[in-house]
């Protein structure tokens, strides 16, 4: 089984910074990607930014140059620095991650999503 929890939400300001973080746990062979998604009221999960075990990186248009993602092969960990964010920003974020288990087998896994929430 592998766990997934996202940290890091929060309220700010148009134009401020948050930080997410994510950790797996659990067993497994092997984390292969993992990725951001979002999810706004009234619309569909998207992606934000994905990252490959060798640090290849994937942007939704609407973030590039903002938000940067970056991961820990060694904690199993990845974070999303998020800067000049606007409130259409806000949304339910939530970490993914593509595992290999112990069978290999290729599972996802999602945390619980944490909030980011940006005022005007």
């Amino acid at each position: 089984q592998v766990h997934v929890v996202e940290s890091g939400g929060g309220l700010v300001q148009a134009g401020g910074s948050l930080r997410l973080s994510c950790a797996a746990s659990g067993s497994f062979f092997r984390i292969n990607e993992m990725g951001w998604y979002r999810q706004a009221p009234g619309k569909q999960r998207e992606l934000v930014a994905t990252i490959t075990r060798d640090g290849s990186t994937n942007y939704a248009d609407s973030v590039k140059g903002r938000f940067t993602i970056s991961r820990d092969n060694a904690k199993n960990t990845v974070t999303l620095q998020m800067n000049d964010l606007k409130p259409e920003d806000t949304a339910v974020y939530y970490c993914n991650a593509d595992i290999t288990t112990m069978v290999l087998r290729r599972s996802d896994a999602w945390g619980q999503g944490t909030q980011v929430s940006v005022s005007s």
